[in-house]
């Protein structure tokens, strides 16, 4: 479904990506993954089209959409800090996009995509009478109301915490399996990226250290660098990641 093939990016002559390729399928969570300063971020934005790469292509479909412009591509991104409009109530908020695109959803569809997210009894809510939650909530309902073909995540969860962090990560993957829809995810957050991914493409200094499934990473470290990023982190978080990956991790 999405295709990357030897992408890479400068600004001001220093090289933030360099040889970037891999291929993820229709309705697969994929999470970039790395420190900060790893071009996690930057590749989000080429995918998404903010910015072009200097070299490489891609790929969603059969379409190449290396010099596409943005607004073409059919991609929708929910960005770290939500970017809802706190003059409007929630409904208001959810079908702002859709102003300029008549006839692109049916109020049936989008009054299911709210009962998906379970979002009816805070429609007539302003945005700061709203949890951290809700308002992650609002944001992706927003966005699946214009039937984006890709979904872009912008450290989803790191403004929340405890349960409520633990229901939106169950309510991405839950919207990846109905809606078929392929979506990536950036974060910086070990622990999320195995618990939420079906693949995890990890980062540092604008190359690929390692791209695969969580039970691979896990289980055979590419390098230093994943064995000191990934597993030493996760040590402080053992307990979560051994309910998930039993004796792998022991």
């Amino acid at each position: 479904m999405l295709k990357l093939q030897h992408i890479g990016k400068q600004f001001d002559g220093k090289t933030v990506l360099d040889d970037i390729s891999f291929e993820i399928g229709t309705g697969e969570i994929m999470s970039l993954l790395g420190p900060s300063g790893s071009g996690k971020t930057t590749l989000l934005h080429l995918i998404l089209g903010l910015t072009g790469a200097d070299r490489g292509s891609i790929v969603f479909g059969d379409e190449d959409l290396t010099r596409v412009p943005m607004k073409k591509r059919g991609f929708n991104i929910v960005f770290q800090d939500f970017a809802l409009f706190p003059n409007l109530n929630a409904y208001e908020n959810v079908v702002y996009g859709l102003r300029n695109k008549k006839g692109l959803v049916s109020p049936k569809e989008v009054q299911e995509y709210i009962d998906f997210l379970e979002l009816t009894p805070h429609l007539n809510k302003k945005i700061g009478e709203l949890s951290g939650g809700q308002k992650q909530r609002v944001a992706l309902a927003r966005t699946l109301v214009a039937k984006p073909k890709l979904l872009l995540l912008d450290e989803p969860l790191s403004a929340l915490d405890g349960v409520i962090k633990e229901s939106i990560k169950q309510r991405i993957q839950s919207i990846a399996r109905e809606f078929k829809l392929t979506t990536l995810i950036v974060t910086h957050d070990p622990e999320e990226a195995l618990t939420m991914s079906d693949k995890i493409l990890i980062i540092n200094q604008g190359r690929i250290a390692q791209f695969g499934a969580p039970q691979d990473i896990i289980g055979r470290p590419a390098n230093e660098f994943v064995e000191q990023f990934i597993i030493k982190q996760l040590r402080i978080k053992r307990q979560n990641i051994f309910n998930l990956f039993g004796e792998m991790y022991a």
